[in-house]
């Protein structure tokens, strides 16, 4: 992961590694100082030391790395198991989980939970923090993730999620009433907020979301919606690119109408997940449940 960041006339006089470690509170000023040594951390472009005491004006560029003496242990932590078998696992994630460590979150993740279940992986070709995983889902995303047990399952679930023949619903509360069935709209990192993805005109990766509204409230919809392609935050930027972003969404959303309904994360929801077996060729049909806080907000959608 990789931001850049601007001093501003406020911020002057701060040494880099303090600066940083106030700007990112859940990395410590230890892991920026790391970063800064090993020249993970640009000033203008160029190389800097950790004392150093940036302009206003001055361009930092941060690229977060996982530092070198990072432990990946077992957590016995609970999964909620849809369906298992000797190469793959479905399990139903709660919103709040992280799949994989990252800068911020080097414990309780769902990898950490899956090498307590399985004991070992035998998944050879994945990235050394990630085995297993095949795809993800954000942290306040809840329900259906699949994780490989096996480098075979691995190599063919991955191939699978590239050639788009595994289908993925999602169900979401959104604010207001979506008009259209369709989105198709290109996705690229946002320009200038580097946490977020924008809607673009020209160049992004092409993208297209189905929806259809399940039940209506007075200012939220229920939405059953079908991925078709398979973009980083996706549906939360469609949705917003309508009009109709999703409620609880702190990144995408309307903070107004998150507070007035207290809705305490983004309400969406893997659902189902469809695809053929990666040995057997069998088709797996899996159904998460949906949530009881998205229950409780629909038994009274605003």
């Amino acid at each position: 992961m990789q931001e850049t960041l601007i001093i501003t006339d406020s911020e002057q006089d701060t040494r880099l590694d303090k600066w940083l470690s106030l700007k990112f509170p859940t990395c410590s000023r230890t892991y920026f100082q790391s970063l800064i040594e090993e020249g993970n951390v640009l000033i203008n472009g160029n190389p800097c030391k950790k004392r150093e005491k940036p302009k206003p004006g001055d361009e930092i560029e941060v690229c977060f790395v996982l530092t070198p003496e990072l432990a990946l242990e077992p957590e016995n932590i609970p999964l909620n198991i849809l369906y298992e078998d000797d190469d793959l696992i479905v399990v139903n994630k709660p919103a709040g989980m992280v799949v994989h460590p990252a800068p911020g979150h080097y414990t309780g993740t769902f990898v950490h939970a899956l090498l307590f279940h399985c004991k070992s992986l035998r998944s050879e070709i994945a990235d050394p923090l990630r085995p297993g995983i095949v795809h993800r889902l954000d942290k306040d995303t809840s329900g259906a993730l699949i994780a490989a047990k096996t480098s075979y399952a691995h190599r063919n679930l991955v191939a699978s999620f590239s050639e788009r023949k595994v289908k993925k619903f999602y169900q979401a509360i959104c604010i207001g009433h979506p008009t259209v069935s369709e989105i198709h709209a290109a996705i690229q990192r946002h320009p200038k907020k580097r946490q977020e993805m924008a809607i673009c005109q020209e160049g992004g990766r092409q993208a297209t979301t189905l929806l259809q509204v399940i039940e209506k409230g007075p200012h939220t919809a229920l939405l059953h919606i079908e991925l078709i392609t398979g973009r980083t935050h996706q549906i939360r930027v469609h949705l917003k690119h309508i009009g109709c972003p999703v409620l609880g969404d702190s990144l995408y959303g309307q903070a107004d109408s998150n507070k007035k309904w207290k809705a305490q994360r983004q309400l969406l929801h893997a659902e189902r997940l469809i695809f053929s077996h990666p040995r057997t060729g069998k088709l797996i049909d899996i159904t998460a449940p949906l949530p009881s806080d998205m229950k409780y907000m629909l038994s009274k959608l605003p």
